[in-house]
């Protein structure tokens, strides 16, 4: 029976991974101690390949007999992410005296091990990229193009298991959505839209749930991203939160037509300071907020009815703007209080997004659509690592369930009815 690479077992482990849920707390340690391990291997298994020049139970048809491969011997490597265990290939009948060079390499360098899986994880690096480094550490070439270009892939698979995974074991009470603008394909110029999910859940993890291109962030973009959620079994969440963008909002309004739909507060507040002059916009902010911060929503819709009244003659171009989505605004006062300040705005994907943002301005553009999904999941999975969780007592639980009741929010979105008749009516 032919013994299969540790590559392909690792890669299995790290699948299996992804398929718990990405990415909370210790399991996204995991994660990057599992990718470490598997760039390790790849780069172990492929330096023999190069060595023997053939592959795993190929025969060589041209040139000297080089040896053959014999097992393996297990090996250590410290990280900062923990320590990595490798499995060193060994070779017999060789002609050639065989040593691993990549072994020393792995010893000392694991900084620059770290850098190199991170950036595969975000990017995919070029061959020269990673030729680079690892003659800068050795003052060899250890891997061939080819190698360095079959390493450079192992992510993309992963990336893919991310997008597909089922998200029906989530349970999903606070959802997120926004998206962040990319030169995606360098030779075109243009920027387009990649969107994101994230959510915090009945036991108050937040977690990053999907993301995809969407070419202009139009209704159609954004109706498909949510019905691909619905799709791998995405329940109806309490809220939906996003910012003005209509097509975003009219695709939450299909697919989640009975969850609270909330305004970010960040977005508005950002809109409304343009409407009157600098001099007296701290007074006016200050009214704002005492709405925005209310004890209660009648309370709130009382204060923002009184906002109204006294600015719409004087600032009409204000209150419009107030006035628009204003149930969308005050919704959040509906929710347990400790959980306002968390569900009002999308501002923890604003800040993954600035950090995101620090990483591709040194890049003129992606080449292509997969480098530039990479590098922004790479950003928003490290980011998430960071998340802290929301408190969530018994007695918030049980409003967030009263309000449930309330809303006749039932299983599974309304989304999976009307796909199964319109499929019916075709």
């Amino acid at each position: 029976m032919k013994k299969v690479p540790p590559s392909r077992r690792i890669r299995k482990e790290l699948g299996e991974i992804l398929e718990k849920g990405m990415m909370e707390g210790n399991l996204l340690s995991e994660f990057l101690l599992k990718g470490m391990q598997l760039m390790m291997q790849e780069m172990l298994e492929t330096e023999v390949t190069d060595f023997l020049e053939r592959e795993h139970y190929e025969r060589k048809r041209e040139g000297p007999h080089r040896g053959y491969r014999n097992g393996y011997e297990p090996a250590k490597v410290r990280s900062a992410e923990g320590e990595v265990r490798i499995e060193l290939p060994q070779v017999r009948d060789n002609v050639e005296f065989f040593s691993s060079k990549l072994k020393e390499f792995f010893r000392g360098n694991t900084d620059c091990l770290e850098k190199l899986t991170a950036e595969m994880y975000a990017r995919g690096l070029s061959t020269r990229d990673i030729e680079d480094a690892l003659f800068e550490a050795t003052g060899d070439m250890i891997l061939s193009k080819s190698s360095v270009s079959r390493v450079t892939e192992i992510l993309w698979e992963e990336f893919e298991l991310f997008k597909e995974r089922d998200l029906s074991s989530f349970e999903v009470e606070y959802l997120f959505l926004d998206a962040i603008y990319e030169s995606v394909r360098r030779l075109s110029g243009m920027k387009e839209a990649i969107l994101v999910s994230w959510a915090i859940l009945r036991d108050g993890r937040k977690v990053l749930l999907s993301l995809s291109l969407g070419n202009k962030e139009s209704h159609s973009d954004w109706l498909e991203f949510l019905r691909d959620m619905v799709r791998r079994g995405l329940k109806n969440p309490l809220s939906v939160t996003s910012d003005g963008a209509p097509g975003l909002i009219r695709a939450i309004e299909e697919i989640f037509p009975k969850s609270l739909r909330i305004r970010c507060w960040v977005h508005k507040i950002k809109n409304l300071s343009s409407k009157v002059p600098p001099a007296i916009w701290p007074e006016i902010k200050a009214e704002i907020l005492q709405v925005r911060d209310a004890a209660t929503y009648t309370s709130g819709k009382e204060l923002a009815l009184n906002l109204i009244e006294k600015y719409e003659r004087e600032y009409p171009s204000l209150i419009s703007s107030f006035s628009e989505d204003l149930e969308a605004l005050l919704s959040h006062l509906k929710l347990p209080v400790r959980h306002r300040k968390s569900i009002r705005t999308t501002n923890l994907i604003e800040r993954s997004f600035v950090e995101e943002k620090r990483r591709t301005k040194v890049i003129p553009g992606f080449w292509t659509e997969r480098s530039c999904l990479k590098l922004v999941f790479s950003c928003l999975i490290k980011a998430s690592r960071r998340w802290r969780r929301v408190p969530m007592d018994k007695i918030e639980l049980k409003r967030i369930d009263a309000l449930r009741r309330e809303l006749e929010l039932d299983e599974r979105p309304i989304e999976k009815e009307s796909m199964a008749k319109e499929a019916v009516n075709v």
